[in-house]
């Protein structure tokens, strides 16, 4: 099955599910849907930071520096996250990872809006980023990502999540 046949919830402004649809007509009708954005730290409190593949539906071949995707069908932002961070980075048997706080993010008419949990996970196993998802990768210090923001082209959603993060 691809990315746009996956069967997703459906949800009103108040992130109440209203229905399910697949991803791929979801997003040309621009309705609202789930996300969940896992903030990763390694041993040394690095971030990972990734390159999507240019076959990403949403933001193809942008950087981001938080790994996740969209909530399936009837599953819950807490087993998203971990099925989500688990499935990008390559590993198994990572902590589950620590709710931060959500927000809906408008897409501006790429994908809809999207109710967005913004998460927080130490991951110290060797990773093996998922290929059909990551087409780069590193763990870099703080100071390294906050210089390359203005570099690099970056996913809008995950910039949205990491600003309200930073102002925590």
């Amino acid at each position: 099955m691809s990315a746009a046949e996956e069967v997703i919830d459906v949800v009103d402004e108040d992130d109440r599910v209203i229905g399910q649809a697949p991803r791929g007509e979801v997003y040309a009708r621009g309705l609202i849907h789930r996300c969940t954005f896992i903030r990763v730290r390694d041993a040394e409190d690095r971030i990972f930071v990734h390159r999507r593949t240019p076959t990403k539906l949403v933001y193809p071949s942008l950087y981001d520096m938080f790994v996740g995707g969209v909530v399936g069908a009837g599953e819950s932002y807490d087993d998203a996250a971990l099925r989500e961070a688990e499935e990008e980075l390559g590993v198994r048997g990572l902590p589950r990872p620590e709710p931060l706080f959500r927000f809906l993010y408008d897409s501006g008419g790429v994908a809809g809006k999207w109710w967005s949990a913004v998460y927080e996970v130490r991951c110290e196993l060797p990773v093996r980023p998922q290929v059909e998802e990551v087409a780069w990768h590193a763990f870099l210090p703080e100071e390294e990502l906050q210089a390359r923001l203005g570099e690099w082209q970056w996913v809008p959603d995950g910039l949205a999540a990491y600003e309200r993060l930073r102002g925590r």
